[in-house]
């Protein structure tokens, strides 16, 4: 699959600005790159990504657009293929055993991998093609004119440029100002997530390393993938009131093990040992989701990935959808002369897909509730 063809409609001279140096934004520069703009990054985080040690799983629709980057060996040197998927009850019994996506092509097979080390990848490889990312640069506001659109960042730094893309995340400082009664809402489910350690409980509950196990459990829902040094990236979906910003930084992995694991004891699934397994490195967090028909764009101004679309994490295409949004929006200003009318024509073609991954997620965390998981706080 060959990267966005170079840019040949008389805006090859087009400055762009991108907020945000995670998955969506460096992804946006690196289709806007090819596609003959001259783009630079604005990164908030002095570094290449945030770590709070969050791993995702990019499918065939995520791969097939990094192919269209031409970014496939950057991002396939990470983490490692997932071919099947097997389907567990709360009895342990498999209701289906399936191949994922298109497990048969290596650059489109599903792909397990630690969300700071993919953002860093695509920054790496951004840098290597000649884009300027500037880490340290948060936005604070920004103003248009008929001809330009011009952002103030808070070190009291301006950069001025044709177009203005917003890709900084759920928080979005971009969409504030595109949509400033916006709010991203709770999706019904607190996430917790982490790894296990010990490879002999890996190896007996993950059979091969290029499977994911999804477990419908009585009380939460639970998956976990085993890498090939037999380490278990795990997730478990649970009910539950919101967590407060404390609550989601500031308790012990201990204390997420005792909260999680009577849950999973409920069941007769891998889940509670592979969780008992986990030593130290156990995390939660609220689904999140934006409601559908948020405005995206304003003038030279557009929102994308998470800033335009979160969606709770139940259908695992957030960073999927967001390397699509990427590779469409080049197409179309590749494509439309008109930048306003190349702007309408992204939204068309993405606003039906992702509003549908944002409804399909928040009812797969907001179906027949399980049983309400203590609060962290709780004693």
């Amino acid at each position: 699959m060959a990267a966005p063809a170079p840019h040949t409609s008389g805006r090859a001279h087009m400055q762009v600005l991108v907020i945000g140096g995670g998955i969506a934004g460096t992804a946006a520069a690196l289709a806007l790159h090819a596609a003959g703009a001259e783009v630079t990054v604005h990164e908030a985080h002095p570094d290449a990504a945030e770590d709070i040690g969050a791993f995702l799983t990019l499918a065939s629709n995520g791969m097939r657009a990094l192919a269209r980057l031409d970014a496939s060996a950057a991002v396939t040197a990470l983490g490692f293929p997932l071919r099947s998927m097997r389907v567990l009850d709360a009895t342990g019994a498999v209701l289906a055993d399936v191949a994922l996506g298109e497990a048969d092509d290596p650059l489109l097979r599903y792909r397990c991998l630690h969300r700071a080390e993919l953002a860093t990848a695509l920054q790496a490889e951004a840098v290597r093609r000649g884009i300027r990312v500037r880490h340290g640069a948060r936005l604070d506001s920004f103003e248009e004119t008929p001809d330009d659109i011009t952002a103030h960042f808070t070190d009291g730094s301006t950069a001025t440029g044709d177009l203005l893309v917003g890709a900084d995340g759920l928080h979005s400082a971009v969409r504030r100002h595109i949509a400033p009664d916006v709010r991203p809402r709770y999706a019904g489910q607190r996430v917790f997530y982490g790894y296990a350690d010990d490879a002999a409980a890996a190896a007996a509950n993950g059979g091969d390393s290029e499977r994911i196990t999804m477990v419908r459990g009585s009380a939460a829902a639970f998956g976990h993938a085993v890498s090939p040094d037999g380490l278990s990236y795990w997730f478990a979906r649970v009910a539950g009131e919101p967590l407060t910003a404390n609550e989601t930084g500031q308790v012990s992995a201990s204390r997420l093990r005792e909260l999680l694991l009577p849950l999973l004891r409920r069941d007769d699934t891998p889940a509670a040992d592979i969780v008992a397994a986990t030593k130290e490195r156990v995390m939660v967090t609220d689904a999140t989701e934006l409601p559908v028909g948020t405005r995206w764009r304003s003038g030279r101004a557009l929102t994308i990935g998470d800033a335009a679309h979160a969606a709770s994490p139940a259908t695992g295409q957030g960073a999927s959808l967001a390397l699509e949004d990427a590779v469409v929006l080049a197409d179309c200003l590749r494509d439309t002369p008109d930048t306003t009318r190349a702007l309408s024509r992204y939204e068309s073609l993405r606003r039906p897909r992702v509003e549908e991954n944002i409804t399909v997620s928040g009812n797969i965390s907001r179906g027949t509730p399980p049983p309400s998981a203590p609060s962290p706080s709780s004693p």
